[in-house]
């Protein structure tokens, strides 16, 4: 186990976008890596596509709620999300954006539209895979693509359709940004 690594993470979106089932595929691959993890969600209104945001915390931590202006990352499924979450990131930080355009702010950040990639792939709801694979990209995370693969494959090898299209999403976030 690499005790080392800390991480920080928090994931936002609107209710249906997958939020939470990103989160515990970070979750997976921290588990798989040998390394302590926690996360913790506030749901809202989401079922009526309100703001959903995930705590993700890998390492020796001992709460599972992340402090305004000590998150490593931000993963932000709509580029409102930056707006309403950006001040979790510290500074020096970083957000992986599903937005038309590049957002300005103080933090690192990488917009992809996510949007019209799921569109263009042909799976609407992909959203989610295609701006993690943006985050994965940008070789901050505490994993690597290749290990999202492998928990991807696990977690979905009896639904074959969805493996390859999470599979094809991913990938599409993963080899383009803006």
């Amino acid at each position: 186990m690499n005790e080392d690594i800390r991480q920080q993470i928090v994931i936002s979106g609107v209710g249906g976008q997958g939020v939470l089932f990103i989160t515990g595929l970070l979750a997976d691959a921290a588990i798989d890596k040998g390394l302590p993890v926690f996360t913790s969600e506030t749901h809202g209104m989401a079922q009526r596509g309100g703001t959903v945001i995930s705590h993700l915390k890998v390492g020796d931590f001992s709460s599972p709620l992340i402090r305004p202006g000590h998150a490593d990352g931000l993963i932000a499924l709509k580029a409102e999300n930056m707006a309403q979450h950006g001040a979790f990131v510290k500074s020096g930080g970083w957000a992986a954006i599903n937005s038309p355009s590049a957002i300005e702010t103080e933090i690192q950040t990488t917009a992809l539209n996510a949007d019209l990639l799921a569109q263009d792939i042909g799976n609407p709801k992909s959203v989610n895979m295609i701006v993690l694979g943006l985050a994965l990209a940008k070789k901050k995370l505490f994993c690597a693509v290749e290990e999202i693969r492998a928990v991807l494959e696990k977690r979905l090898h009896k639904k074959p359709k969805m493996l390859t299209d999470s599979l094809k999403a991913l990938e599409t976030g993963y080899s383009r940004s803006i």
